[in-house]
């Protein structure tokens, strides 16, 4: 699951942080935990027993039954938490790369909104609904595995763009740098998720095996779950970092 850089006719790469109450240390954390999971465990992409092990495989979470066939390797764990583990691996440097821009981009607006285990929970949440989206759509014949954090992160900005529509996100497009609201950043990503899911149920593969559907599925749920996450959150409170 890649969120696709290349997607973008224009590229975001920070927004207005003005606001900020407290360092964002779980979005931090995330993007810490995936890049040390790709480098350590994963050996940069070279671990393929790793990756193959703990990625989600949608017939093992439709059946609950692991299966070692093929290039898929024994789970040591319930196949269920596959849900989770395949959150944090990716398949090379430029998905781990581009999915962290995004994170570091629009996850801190959304833990200094929430707080820093509202946002955990969310983001874990927005994740797994993504993963069963996938797997749904797949079905209990596929043993395709699918990895990444760009469905947790599709949740994200979900909630990005329900709670700052109009905020200003600096983006490269063309040979310069601008500003635009958020609702036209994030527009232009949603506009070709969709068109893209389309066409892999057209028949067409779409962008090397991306899963779509994970996209869609992470977004709706962050659009979702935003605001039930933001209740009770004291929008005038002003901490010291």
């Amino acid at each position: 699951m890649y969120i696709g850089i290349k997607c973008f006719t224009m590229l975001p790469i920070g927004d207005d942080d003005s606001d900020r109450r407290f360092a964002p240390l779980v979005n931090y954390a995330l993007i810490a935990i995936n890049v040390l999971v790709f480098v350590f465990l994963q050996g940069m992409g070279g671990n393929e027993k790793f990756t193959y092990a703990f990625s989600t495989v949608p017939a093992e979470i439709l059946t609950g039954k692991d299966i070692a066939a093929g290039v898929l390797e024994p789970t040591p764990i319930p196949v269920y938490f596959t849900l989770i583990t395949s959150m944090f691996m990716h398949g090379g440097w430029a998905h781990l790369l581009g999915n962290m821009l995004f994170l570091w981009v629009f996850g801190d607006n959304i833990e200094n909104r929430i707080g820093h285990i509202r946002y955990l929970i969310f983001y874990l949440v927005c994740g797994i609904i993504a993963s069963l989206s996938h797997v749904f759509v797949s079905g209990s014949d596929s043993l395709v595995p699918s990895l990444g954090a760009s469905g947790a992160i599709s949740g994200v900005l979900g909630g990005y763009l329900l709670l700052f529509p109009s905020r200003r996100v600096r983006v490269i497009m063309g040979r310069g740098i601008t500003t635009v609201p958020a609702f036209v950043a994030l527009g232009i990503w949603i506009v070709f998720q969709v068109i893209s899911q389309l066409g892999v149920l057209g028949g067409d593969q779409g962008d090397g095996g991306v899963a779509y559907a994970a996209h869609i599925g992470g977004f709706i749920a962050g659009l979702a779950l935003i605001k039930l996450f933001d209740i009770g959150v004291r929008k005038d409170s002003v901490l010291n970092s």
